[in-house]
């Protein structure tokens, strides 16, 4: 055991590595991993519910075709 580890009274290492909060940088807390607040977590879930995060899909109409034509 360290110096560190017998004045904490605890061996435990953190589940995991500290992160920066994706909305506004600020440090991450444990109990709203990854963000560091309950503002910045809802910024967040309405950015998912309002389509902000959706991926753009281009469909090619010709590969569809491809299978149709036989």
């Amino acid at each position: 055991m360290t110096g560190e580890e017998k004045k904490n009274g605890s061996n435990v290492e953190p589940l995991r590595a500290p992160r920066p909060c994706p909305e506004c940088g600020r440090p991450s807390v444990r109990e709203r991993y990854p963000f560091c607040s309950e503002r910045c977590r809802n910024v967040d879930l309405n950015r998912w519910l309002s389509g902000s995060y959706a991926i753009p899909v281009a469909d090619d109409e010709s590969k569809a075709d491809d299978g149709d034509e036989r």
